[in-house]
């Protein structure tokens, strides 16, 4: 480590599990390097991800990051997939033999692997380090610098601190989190001239503090889009869920003028799990987080512009041109619209609910009040994937968790590999048949009143923590009027428009509606908004990419 007062040196990490050959690697590069950089060593892929957190969290930067292919548990390319979402600007090698070149050849693909060496390389002066000095000069040259956290000041029980915690995180915006109670809270308040009465305060990395701030504001400080860059484009995505992300990324690659708008963050309710087991290519699970973070910034890779906390509210057909108005009175315009809004959890309709949401009760998995948990009894309402990839989750660190459904069993609404997990799982206990009829509570919660739905008896328990996940709401209101949506509000599309064969009234084409267009010309639906949609993140992404197909067929009979 550098001595006090000095930077940092930068780091370069290898993991082999065969010791020797571990301390070999080592031991060439601490010869080369060991005076400018720092070379850590591991001996397996969960230790070298263990000290990559480890080092994330020091602010320390990562440089060059070399794996041993054959490893135990992980193998390299599987280490290297997760190291890159840690350090993703980190230049990756690949240690491989003469037979597994194949799958070095593989893994430039999977994990954009920007080298592989052949074991053994000596000597090292020729086979090793003209490697790693193009590594190290490639990452010199690219944007390196550690991204400045922003600092949150807030109380534990406030409703706007937890949105505003929940925002940041599920933007991928590093911040670090100041109880307004505790010293340096009070500092950062003092230096800010507040009391503590108005919460939270947000410091920006530039210094700026925003007291109390709305959405909009708060991503625009943080450096996130806000504001689009043109009045005019080939394709407008509501919606920023996979469905959104899967059509961003079709619609860029493929030459159209994209544009993504997200009211809140990327990911909608897939980018809030906990743990996504059942997506193709994932055998090991993958985190909503992490899949979104990848859509995002392939989509960004592929020139799709990203607008955040805009909030649409109308949608205007004037002629060939689509117009999207936000709340604040602005518009954009395009050929065609994708609508990937997705839906969101209802509300539970009980008394004390509304007043105690964000102090104690949570809709969706709230990723960020896991940590707060530890040790406590959580309880989960709802018997959907989502409820249960939390229940798992969170079962981690609470004493316990007990999911609360309606139904007689969680067979009919959760896949089968996850009623097997909680089966499993001493921690987690699951009662059928029994709904929240109050919360309980003064500045957070404290209790809540459970019914037995089969027998009308009710019960009071001591509860700190509950996370609701009930039902499916589509985010379709603001359409009233404009295209047509079913009894529960999900939007009509394609065949379903025309169950008789005809097309539907005030259609003004000579062709049928195309398989995901709405009632309105040039403008598509896909994912959880649709009408009859199958409601998972696979099919979710695959609509967002079939619709841009259906878009390409759109414009070229304009």
């Amino acid at each position: 480590m550098a001595e006090t007062g000095e930077a940092p040196r930068t780091v370069i990490l290898t993991v082999d599990d065969d010791p020797g050959v571990s301390r070999a690697v080592a031991r060439d590069l601490r010869r080369r390097y060991g005076g400018t950089h720092r070379v850590v060593r591991a001996e397996t892929a969960a230790s070298a991800l263990d000290a990559l957190n480890e080092m994330k969290l020091r602010g320390d930067l990562v440089a060059v990051i070399l794996a041993d292919y054959r490893m135990p548990q992980m193998n390299g390319i599987e280490f290297l997939e997760q190291a890159m979402d840690v350090y993703p600007g980190a230049r990756r090698v690949l240690l491989t033999a003469y037979a597994d070149t194949g799958a070095a050849i593989d893994a430039i693909n999977v994990v954009d692997l920007d080298h592989y060496l052949l074991k053994p390389w000596d000597p090292p002066e020729e086979k090793l380090y003209p490697v790693v000095d193009d590594l190290l000069e490639t990452w010199l040259a690219s944007d390196h610098r550690p991204v400045p956290e922003t600092r949150v000041v807030g109380h534990r029980w406030s409703a706007h601190s937890s949105e505003v915690r929940e925002f940041l995180a599920r933007n991928q915006v590093p911040y670090r989190w100041y109880p307004s109670d505790e010293p340096e809270g009070q500092r950062l308040l003092a230096a800010a001239g507040e009391d503590g009465m108005r919460l939270p305060l947000v410091i920006t990395p530039d210094g700026e503090a925003l007291v109390e701030p709305d959405g909009t504001e708060l991503a625009s400080r943080v450096g996130l889009a806000t504001t689009p860059s043109a009045d005019f484009y080939d394709l407008v995505v509501i919606g920023g869920g996979p469905a959104g992300l899967g059509a961003a990324v079709y619609g860029a690659s493929e030459g159209l003028r994209t544009v993504l708008v997200e009211r809140t963050a990327t990911g909608g309710q897939a980018g809030q799990s906990s743990r996504i087991e059942n997506y193709l290519g994932f055998p090991d699970g993958v985190s909503g987080a992490q899949l979104t973070e990848r859509a995002r910034r392939q989509a960004a890779r592929f020139g799709a512009e990203m607008l955040t906390a805009r909030e649409v509210t109308a949608l205007e057909v004037n002629g060939p041109s689509r117009t999207v108005r936000f709340a604040d009175g602005s518009a954009i315009a395009a050929h065609t619209v994708i609508l990937a809004t997705g839906v969101s959890y209802r509300q539970l309709d009980a008394p004390g609910v509304a007043e105690l949401t964000g102090r104690g009760v949570y809709y969706g998995s709230a990723l960020t009040e896991a940590a707060g948990c530890a040790g406590k009894d959580v309880y989960i309402v709802g018997g959907a994937n989502s409820a249960g990839q939390a229940a798992v989750y969170l079962a981690r660190g609470a004493r316990s968790v007990t999911i609360l459904v309606r139904a007689a069993s969680l067979t009919r609404s959760m896949s089968h590999y996850l009623v097997q997990q909680i089966a499993d799982l001493p921690g987690i206990a699951v009662r059928t048949a029994t709904e929240v009829v109050e919360a309980h509570g003064t500045d957070h919660l404290e209790q809540i009143t459970l019914r037995d739905t089969g027998t009308g008896r009710t019960e009071r328990v001591d509860a700190q923590w509950l996370f609701v996940f009930i039902g499916a709401a589509p985010l379709t209101d603001w359409l009233e009027g404009v295209v047509t949506r079913d009894g529960r509000g999900f939007v009509v599309a394609g065949p379903d428009l025309s169950p008789g064969g005809q097309p539907p009234a005030g259609w003004p084409l000579d062709r049928a509606p195309y398989h995901l267009e709405t009632s309105v010309p040039g403008v598509f639906v896909a994912g959880d908004a649709r009408s009859e949609s199958a409601k998972r993140v696979a099919s979710a992404v695959g609509e967002g990419a079939m619709a841009v197909m259906l878009v390409h067929r759109y414009l070229e009979r304009l």
